[in-house]
């Protein structure tokens, strides 16, 4: 008898069934229960430090840990900052604070003495947990930002600090209560997000925005092909996505691997050494690592794709037998969508999927009306456990928000099965004689073309059409400029782009892209260290390098 493939509304009927689950109160109930299940399992391995931890012990050393911030004075609604590397601090921290009913503020590690100062300063932070290694950076400051205070400050690591985090550990009690009830109404991180403009804006997030995140994760990655164990985390923890794949790896009773920093070079050996069942992917460790006989040695499962071509996603599957699959997410609203495991054939398509759990989706218009099937249109979110809003903004709330619904700023479109498509951003569209251009497509076209590894998209200033497209290209190993010259990539972009679309200036990077810690090309970067945009490019309306 032959069994049916899933339909849209077999998942969408499934995703209501997971809403009517009861997910746990906070962060620290959630610990709680995960260690009673799972015990003396191995919970996070730190491998580049070579510290592993089961359940139990970080269950136990959040309460110890939570018992003495109490009696430093932490208590519900207190802000504590945390500027921590990828160790096991941050995670104990985290938790010992959820169970606290405090709110974490996570520090970008490399922010400038400026960029630290402010966040800290519009966080209203009181306590600050800190690295020793970017101790200097706060110490050289002026002053301390707003109500920070120097008997307030966490040292991890060696130091002359009177403050030790790890003393603070050892003389607390495992056996804690909190002083305050704590609940999924909370709010749990102080979460800041870069904008296109402008400086980073604090995302207020609850207990219950990360418990509908790691669980609607964690069953997401289950079903037919169940099993997996092994998580490789390689993102720096200040921001959203190691912090849910940690609690999703709880939720599956598995084990994390947690990277100090990302490596490239070194991604296919952690993959095989660590027997890696999931990871996000990044699409250049294909071409770091082309195909070979280590291949055979990949274990991997699942993996989570974005952005990526079409080659490069049935290479992958191909090559590891793996289910690859995209999703939307944002720090606002967590997971907004997902690919399920059973559309195969979509997976190959630039499709981020259909609305997951406790998540409503809509396209909209610019006068606010809901757009047609196939019609492009700003995403608009709501649900339950999506951000508050932004902490301190009135302004970006008042822009953001319509009643519930979240405005992403984000261009989509929803084909006739229900399937929502990215096609740019909003604020990062081109503006060319009065024609949107959105980077996002002209890239993934030149990405389309097997010489080019990597391309991004900005705009220049133009006299004529205010704005004009170039494209950095970042060819693959061993090929140079004369091998890909400015006249065939032209060439492919005509075929599949309308002629506005097409790039005018091209410019070839020699190395890598600057990137942010997640391996992001950092665009900001790429065009403010350019001192002339138009030096080292070839100008195709002019037919010449300039």
């Amino acid at each position: 008898m032959r069994t049916q493939s899933p339909t849209v509304e077999d998942e969408l009927v499934r995703r209501k069934r997971q809403e009517q689950l009861a997910l746990p109160e906070s962060l620290g109930q959630f610990v709680r229960e995960q260690a009673a299940l799972h015990g003396e399992r191995i919970a996070a391995v730190w491998f580049d430090r070579g510290i592993s931890m089961t359940y139990a012990q970080i269950d136990s050393m959040a309460s110890q840990l939570a018992d003495s911030l109490v009696k430093r004075g932490i208590r519900k609604g207190c802000h504590v900052a945390l500027m921590l590397k990828n160790a096991p601090e941050f995670v104990i921290t985290w938790i010992a604070l959820g169970r606290i009913g405090a709110v974490m503020v996570p520090v970008n590690t490399s922010y400038t003495q400026d960029e630290l100062v402010f966040v800290l300063t519009d966080a209203d932070a009181q306590y600050l947990v800190i690295d020793a290694e970017f101790l200097p950076r706060l110490a050289a400051a002026p002053a301390l930002p707003g109500l920070l205070a120097w008997e307030r400050v966490i040292v991890c690591g060696e130091s002359e600090h009177p403050l030790r985090w790890a003393a603070l550990l050892e003389a607390g009690s495992a056996d804690f209560t909190a002083p305050s009830a704590v609940s999924r109404h909370d709010l749990l991180n102080l979460q800041y997000t870069s904008g296109t403009t402008g400086f980073p804006k604090g995302c207020m997030l609850s207990h219950d925005y990360w418990m509908i995140h790691c669980h609607g994760a964690a069953r997401h990655r289950r079903g037919p092909e169940a099993g997996i164990e092994n998580v490789l985390i390689w993102a720096p923890f200040f921001y959203m996505d190691p912090m849910w794949q940690f609690l999703m790896t709880m939720k599956l009773g598995g084990t994390a691997y947690i990277a100090e920093r990302m490596s490239l070079t070194r991604f296919m050996s952690w993959l095989i050494d660590y027997r890696i069942h999931y990871c996000i992917f990044p699409e250049p460790a294909l071409s770091q690592h082309p195909r070979g006989p280590r291949d055979a040695e990949v274990h991997l499962k699942y993996i989570s794709i974005y952005g990526w071509t079409r080659s490069a996603r049935e290479e992958v599957q191909a090559r590891f037998g793996v289910i690859a699959r995209e999703g939307f997410g944002m720090t606002e609203v967590g997971t907004g969508a997902l690919v399920p495991a059973w559309a195969h054939d979509k997976a190959l398509e630039r499709t981020c999927g259909l609305p997951a759990p406790f998540r409503e989706l809509q396209i909209r218009r610019e006068d606010g009306s809901v757009a047609e099937v196939d019609e492009v249109g700003e995403l608009w979110i709501r649900g339950r456990g999506i951000l508050w809003g932004y902490y301190k903004r009135p302004e970006a709330n008042a822009e953001s928000f319509d009643g519930d619904w979240f405005r992403t700023g984000d261009l989509f479109r929803r084909d006739a099965q229900g399937f929502y498509f990215i096609v740019g951003r909003i604020k990062e569209m081109i503006k060319r004689a009065g024609e949107n251009v959105s980077a996002t497509e002209v890239e993934t076209v030149l990405r389309g073309m097997d010489a080019i590894d990597e391309a991004a998209v900005v705009a220049v200033p133009d006299p004529l059409r205010r704005e004009e497209v170039k494209a950095y290209l970042k060819l693959r190993e061993g090929l140079t400029q004369g091998d890909v010259p400015p006249a065939a990539v032209f060439e492919h972009c005509a075929r599949h782009l309308a002629p506005f679309k097409v790039p005018r200036y091209l410019q070839y990077i020699e190395g890598d892209f600057p990137r942010t810690p997640s391996r992001k090309i950092a665009k900001k970067r790429l065009i403010a260290e350019t001192v002339d945009p138009f030096a080292d490019t070839f100008d195709r309306q002019e037919s010449r390098w300039r």
